[in-house]
């Protein structure tokens, strides 16, 4: 990570930035392989019916899931956010500031740069020099309570098929890499690519590598991963629910559509891929999701942030 890291600290061009987030995650994710155990199946769902068949045991060959209105019912952030929010971890100032955030996304259907770029600064300085141990704690505590029965069992089901054909299986999300770790193991999925926070010495230093994994970052990642790990992108799969992972889908030779926004269901049609919506109800709702790409690092790190201040506040009161 050293020459990443020195990267980052360059000025770089938007394009530059991206291919660093791309690394940084693939990166980061080839060291959580090294580290973690081998993954535990969670039991075997039945896959939806006429759904594609991943062909056993080809070594090229992997799939990739969106986490957010993919994986789970709504944000994993967000939720992250809720069971902090109840541990008296944030104000009523930054819920409201959260909730204005979660109604512009949900009016405009899109992320508005502002928006992003304001919580990214406040979350960043706020993480800054904190523990990465105390984040990745916090993490395990909120999804245990809060994220476990928000995931989509149609969902599952395909995350089991390809697992089951003998498949790595990857999580891609904007959330931070704490988080979607986290959310991968408990799928037994193979592993995670998420945004990387900097860290120097188990410290944050504050400084995203190279910017949120959202968008073309996504697909930077995936590529990057591909690579390392000889994959032949024509035999992959990959599913999300959003058009801002058109990029991601268009990589690969199986791409599938799950609860899909307005925008990536007519692309969709027009490009004939494959769509499979598990919600019931409210079609297109999103449950909960606060502007996901740009709070994927930020709602999770300054709540996290706000979470390991006021502890350490109590441990030396």
């Amino acid at each position: 990570m050293a020459a990443l890291r020195r990267l980052n600290q360059a000025k770089g061009s938007p394009t530059e930035r991206t291919a660093l987030a791309g690394e940084a995650a693939a990166d980061a994710a080839e060291a959580d392989l090294l580290l973690s155990e081998p993954p535990k199946k969670p039991g075997r769902p039945k896959a939806p019916a006429e759904d594609h068949t991943p062909t056993p045991g080809d070594p090229q060959a992997a799939a990739f899931f969106d986490c957010d209105n993919t994986i789970l019912r709504g944000a994993a952030i967000f939720y992250l956010g809720i069971g902090l929010y109840r541990r008296r971890f944030f104000s009523r100032r930054d819920v409201a500031r959260f909730a204005w955030q979660q109604a512009w996304f949900r009016l405009y259907g899109a992320e508005d740069p502002a928006h992003m770029a304001d919580a990214q600064d406040t979350a960043l300085g706020l993480v800054a020099g904190k523990r990465t141990a105390d984040l990745e704690q916090i993490c395990e505590e909120i999804f245990e309570e809060v994220i476990t029965e928000k995931i989509w069992p149609g969902t599952r089901a395909l995350v089991q098929m390809h697992l089951d054909a003998g498949q790595r299986v990857w999580l891609v999300t904007a959330a931070p890499q704490e988080v979607a770790r986290i959310i991968a193991r408990r799928l037994g999925m193979t592993g995670a690519l998420g945004t990387v926070a900097e860290a120097v010495d188990g410290a944050y230093t504050g400084r995203l590598v190279g910017g949120l994994l959202h968008g073309e970052a996504k697909a930077a990642a995936v590529r990057a991963l591909a690579r390392r790990e000889q994959l032949d992108l024509s035999r992959c799969a990959a599913f999300s629910d959003s058009a801002n992972d058109i990029p991601m889908l268009t990589l690969v030779g199986h791409p599938y559509v799950v609860n899909p926004d307005a925008a990536l269901r007519r692309h969709a049609r027009a490009m004939g891929w494959r769509v499979r919506d598990f919600r019931t109800g409210r079609k297109a709702a999103r449950i909960g999701i606060p502007a996901a790409a740009g709070l994927g690092v930020l709602a999770g790190a300054t709540a996290a942030a706000v979470a390991i201040r006021r502890r350490s506040g109590q441990q030396h009161a």
